[in-house]
């Protein structure tokens, strides 16, 4: 991978990992889509450690953009304040962590595809549009969540070990099936999505660490930075526009998956 293809990569994948429109889909057709032809090896040994490192820059943004958050949780470790957010938190993460340790590397090798992205692409449009439109106008906040509805967003965050599912429209989703708000089901859903994050680093990064490949390292440790600064503009984006669009926010998020997955599908069957 050219340094080029690095910043480029990174960016797309920084964006891409918090906007509910499938970073992971997004990873598997730049490539396709700008024809770079990466080596076999990097592809088979050293991408996902790659790719895990440029999730610790999204790891480390949304630590930082949601500081005050992580702070209060921490403190209930302590004393009460916080504390069911802290429940809520772990009860969302233990379905994907579960079913992301047992069938992720046999769902992504399954599915990891240019066709099947775009397929699943498509899906993931069709659940943001059919999810907000059969939900009624949300008000609750996190807190008033229960611990059963905490695990079924966490079975919806699930289906983003599918390539072209979002992990964070999925949870969004979830949310609002069950009364968020639109700001709240995306805090929620970013504060889901960092221990994951950071499951998934610690696991895959001293496999970089120990690869001994050109300068990949010192490539991932700069495109981490890139993918960290353009998901912290990101989640500031997406927090401003879900405050101000509590009606019909996921639209454009859900015509550009539709789009692209279409486009993607048409050009493979010319």
């Amino acid at each position: 991978m050219t340094w080029f293809q690095n910043i480029l990569f990174a960016l797309v994948q920084g964006v891409s990992e918090l906007f509910p429109v499938s970073s992971v889909a997004h990873g598997v057709l730049t490539p396709w889509f700008f024809g770079w032809d990466l080596s076999p090896v990097f592809l088979k040994e050293h991408f996902l450690p790659y790719v895990v490192m440029l999730h610790l820059g999204t790891c480390l943004a949304l630590l930082l953009y949601f500081l005050e958050d992580w702070k209060r949780i921490a403190s209930s470790l302590w004393n009460k304040d916080g504390k069911r957010e802290l429940l809520l938190v772990v009860a969302g993460t233990v379905p994907p962590a579960v079913l992301g340790f047992a069938f992720e590397k046999s769902l992504r090798r399954i599915f990891a595809s240019v066709t099947s992205a775009a397929v699943f692409l498509i899906v993931n449009g069709v659940l943001l549009f059919v999810g907000e439109r059969l939900k009624a106008r949300g008000s609750k906040r996190l807190e008033d969540l229960s611990m059963p509805q905490a695990l079924t967003v966490g079975f919806f965050q699930s289906l983003a070990l599918i390539p072209g599912f979002s992990r964070s429209g999925a949870s969004m989703v979830g949310g609002f099936l069950f009364g968020l708000t639109h700001e709240e089901a995306v805090r929620y859903s970013m504060l889901l999505a960092t221990p994951i994050i950071m499951g998934a680093t610690i696991l895959e990064a001293p496999k970089l660490l120990a690869a001994d490949v050109g300068d990949l390292l010192s490539q991932s440790l700069a495109g981490g930075a890139v993918a960290g600064a353009a998901a912290f503009a990101s989640v500031w984006l997406m927090i401003r526009w879900f405050r101000r669009h509590e009606v019909n926010a996921m639209w454009p998020f859900s015509l550009y998956c539709l789009a692209l997955g279409s486009v993607v599908l048409l050009s493979r069957a010319l």
